[in-house]
């Protein structure tokens, strides 16, 4: 150094600051030495560059730099001694700063007391440094000098950082806003990756003018930040004075523009409309930021078109088909007129196979009974005197064969009109206690021939709005069919209860209880159950789904519960207050 350079002077700790608005550039000093220090900050205390200053880092000891730099990843420049803790400490120091915090971007310049520790020649070749100076050969001017470079250097590598990104979010945005089929929304989209490339808060609007509009017609699709309020604007009297003339001067001028406070970016698609984008930053943009925005608009027209097109498709497409719909509206209806008429007839069809079947398997047997007592009572008959006796006893089986054979007609009457689609259930008041009095009364008889006890339990008046008959009818069927499948000296339960708006009335019986194949096809027309009657009664296998239809008919449910077979059943109907409230 010269001999005024080699003065160290106690200066102030707060150096001047830099240019207003921008950030000074961070610099480190990584040396043993406090007077080195000393001396550089005495060197740069009035750098500046770019009308930013410095501010100057300091750490006494390659770990006290590791520190350093992993605090502070944004320090430009590191003025790096070699010998610290050890000979090769800041060579060390290079190595993590490359490999460990992957820091390309920051500017090395190594300093040296003792050239021969560290050859200039091998180091250059060896580490990943940017320059190398003796401490006896950096003067002022000389660390001005190599200062400056490095920063240069390291200001040309961010505008590259900077440009790749941004490259980078152009491709990836772009390839986003082509996916857009709405114009609105990609509008908004290109105000939000406008914001994203520059890294800043802005507040802006984005404009559309049709082809062969006039000079003040024109559309705001988006608004953000502040000017959010002025998004669906359809002219420009809509918008503040400032935001107008910039609008109308684009249309004017046809070419972006960058000011102080506004950008004004222009773009024409290949179908003749006309965008415009309007900008306030919080920072003026750099070339880097223009140049930028300049490529990200040059891709925005084919977006544009792409909606355009879209929504011309899809118009195309509406009206394609409204004209399918109109063209094949008769041949649906028409088939579907002819699907109604087929389920009808199939189901039909499949209610005469079913009735056939019965009839054919349920009156054989009766009616085989009939003929054979029948010719027994002829030859009874011819016989003198004639047995008397004999004869009654072919009477009461004729008589019990006709009985099934009567049980049988009535059953299929019924189950054909609950097949009526016009049947209709006649609510009116009805005390239910009575009612199921009456049933095990009428019942009763037959639980007596097989030595049964049947009982019900129920408050001594329950009011519900129901019709008597059908729910007569639905009971009366279970509680015969308890008494059919049950055992000889069985017990049988008619309870009722109440729960909220719900009558419940349940049958319990210690019959034969139901399998698990038995409850999934109980409701189920002409089923056979895998239980037998215990006294030789006929079974038509309709009555239990006459029951559910009566049920549902008043809007309630019906279900079955058993242990398993040889345990008893339960059956539980449910009919909740109907459209006349309960009283």
């Amino acid at each position: 150094m010269s001999d005024e350079q080699d003065i160290i002077r106690v200066i102030e700790d707060e150096a001047p600051s830099a240019a207003e608005g921008a950030p000074a550039w961070k610099v480190a000093i990584i040396d043993d030495d406090a007077a080195v220090h000393e001396g550089t900050r005495f060197a740069l205390y009035d750098y500046s560059l770019n009308g930013q200053g410095l501010e100057i880092l300091s750490a006494y000891s390659a770990a006290e730099g590791r520190e350093l730099l992993r605090a502070h990843p944004e320090v430009a420049v590191v003025l790096l001694d070699v010998v610290m803790e050890t000979d090769s400490a800041g060579l060390e120091l290079v190595d993590f700063i490359r490999t460990r915090l992957k820091n390309e971007a920051v500017r090395i310049i190594l300093r040296t007391g003792q050239p021969g520790q560290a050859p200039e020649r091998q180091v250059i070749v060896d580490y990943d440094i940017n320059d190398y100076k003796a401490k006896t050969e950096l003067t002022a001017d000389k660390l001005f000098t190599a200062l400056t470079a490095a920063l240069r250097g390291y200001q040309q590598l961010q505008r590259m950082v900077e440009t790749r990104r941004g490259l980078e979010m152009i491709i990836e945005g772009a390839s986003t806003l082509y996916d857009f089929k709405s114009m609105q929304l990609l509008a908004e989209g290109v105000l939000t990756q406008i914001a994203s490339l520059l890294n800043v808060e802005c507040g802006g609007i984005l404009v559309l003018r049709d082809a062969g509009g006039t000079q003040e017609k024109f559309s705001v699709l988006a608004g953000s930040g502040c000017y959010r309020r002025f998004s669906g604007a359809a002219s420009a009297g809509a918008l503040d004075e400032v935001l107008q003339q910039a609008v109308l001067s684009a249309f004017e001028r046809r070419s972006h523009q960058f000011l102080a406070q506004l950008s004004v970016l222009y773009i024409r698609t290949a179908s003749r409309r006309e965008v415009v984008v309007v900008l306030e930053t919080a920072r003026q943009m750099s070339a880097t930021d223009r140049a930028l925005v300049e490529v990200f608009c040059s891709r925005l027209s084919v977006a544009f078109d792409n909606v355009i097109l879209y929504d011309q498709l899809h118009d195309a497409n509406l009206r394609l088909e409204e004209r399918v719909r109109e063209r094949t509206r008769e041949l649906t209806s028409a088939n579907e007129r002819l699907d109604q008429q087929w389920k009808a007839l199939r189901r039909t069809n499949e209610f005469k196979n079913e009735v056939l079947g019965t009839v054919a398997h349920d009156l054989r047997n009766p009616l085989g009974v009939i003929l054979g007592r029948t010719e027994l009572m002829n030859e009874f008959v011819a016989m003198e005197p004639p047995p008397v006796e004999k004869l009654k006893d072919q009477l009461g089986h004729i008589r019990l064969s006709a009985g099934q054979m009567t049980e049988l007609v009535n059953d299929l009457i019924s189950d054909a009109m609950m097949d009526a689609h016009n049947i209709a259930i006649r609510y009116e008041r009805v005390d239910l206690a009575p009612i199921l009095g009456e049933i095990v009364t009428a019942n009763r008889a037959l639980a007596e021939k097989k030595e049964q006890t049947i009982q019900v339990i129920s408050p001594p008046h329950q009011f519900w709005n129901c019709d008597r008959d059908r729910l007569r009818e639905a009971v009366d069927n279970l509680v015969s069919n308890a008494i059919k499948y049950s055992p000889r000296g069985g017990r049988i339960e008619l309870r009722m209860s109440v729960e909220g708006d719900t009558a419940v009335i349940a049958v319990c019986d210690e019959g034969a209880g139901l399998s698990r194949e038995d409850l999934s096809r109980l409701f189920g027309r002409f089923q056979r159950l895998s239980a037998k009657p215990t006294g030789g009664e006929s079974s038509t296998g309709l009555g239990l789904s006459i029951v559910k239809r009566i049920v549902e008919l008043h809007g309630g449910g019906i279900n079955a519960e058993s242990p398993g077979p040889g345990r008893g059943s339960t059956f539980t109907i449910r009919l909740p207050a109907s459209p006349q409230s309960r009283q």
